[in-house]
């Protein structure tokens, strides 16, 4: 393999996990994939074939690359597993007390020269580094969903990431045939900065009865020409996602203009989480996808 890393352990077996996992194996880097249950790794990797084999069915990928890639990744079934890897990224969920107690188990058992990255998609990269043994050799990678498909990738040093962890991770990255761009510590970085902000406008604007789902994505698909828009986005984030970026802006900045909507609060705590949990602002149980206000 080029350049300094070789062996990737991803923390994560979801949605980013497995994407994260599915483009390093496919650029040839040996992949360990770590979860807290063997399902979950099982599943992530299964997940990891199928969307493999689909890629290969619509000629986007050979039947010799699928095979190869799958044979990079490996199940990871304890942290110790992760111990001689060159890069760990941790995919674990957007909460800033989980990931803080991956790395504490973490740190002591990596080599010290290994380098360390969070795919967060809005915490701040310097707090996490700090709770790290490693604050020089940490950085954030925020990888965009679905991984596979979605050619950004946002590099965001913390305060204390040494020119040569960025030099590294910028290798890495564009290994993965990505496009990097740049980003500051700042809560959410770019794309979230921007994107969630106007998810939550949108929720905002069927909460004060501006129009209907229906009505407030037609209106930005066709009038914005958005591929998607912005409910049915938020559905295909996850709107415990979505709430959480935003609380993360609204606190880091204490700006009202980042106040989360009410009405996303009031989505989350009801478990309408969106495509994942079969409802959100669409309901998913059906054939069609039908908007539930």
């Amino acid at each position: 393999m080029t350049g300094k890393i070789g062996t990737v352990g991803i923390i994560g077996a979801g949605q980013m996990g497995g994407g994260i996992a599915h483009v390093a194996a496919q650029a040839g880097y040996k992949v360990k994939l770590y979860d807290i249950s063997p399902e979950r790794i099982e599943n992530g990797i299964a997940t990891i074939n199928g969307n493999m084999a689909r890629q290969v069915s619509s000629g986007k990928m050979e039947e010799e690359v699928r095979k190869a890639a799958l044979a990079n990744i490996s199940a990871a079934p304890t942290l110790e597993d992760l111990a001689g890897v060159d890069l760990v990224i941790e995919a674990a969920t957007e909460d800033e007390t989980v990931k803080r107690k991956i790395f504490a188990q973490l740190c002591p058992i990596l080599n010290p020269e290994a380098l360390l990255a969070t795919n967060t998609s809005s915490i701040s990269i310097t707090r996490l580094a700090a709770q790290t043994d490693r604050p020089e050799r940490f950085i954030g990678i925020h990888f965009m969903n679905p991984v596979p498909v979605m050619k950004l990738v946002e590099l965001v040093r913390g305060i204390a990431t040494e020119d040569s962890t960025f030099e590294t991770a910028r290798e890495f990255v564009q290994n993965l045939d990505k496009t990097i761009t740049v980003a500051e510590d700042f809560p959410a970085f770019i794309v979230n900065r921007i994107l969630l902000p106007m998810i939550n406008e949108a929720i905002y604007t069927l909460y004060e009865g501006v129009g209907s789902v229906e009505a407030i994505d037609t209106a930005m698909k066709l009038g914005a020409n958005h591929p998607m828009g912005p409910l049915q986005l938020a559905d295909f984030i996850g709107l415990d996602t979505c709430l959480s970026i935003m609380q993360v802006l609204y606190d880091g900045l204490a700006d009202s203009k980042y106040r989360p909507c009410p009405l996303l609060v009031k989505y989350v705590e009801a478990g309408w989480l969106g495509r994942k949990a079969g409802r959100g602002f669409y309901d998913y149980r059906g054939e069609h996808p039908v908007p539930t206000r």
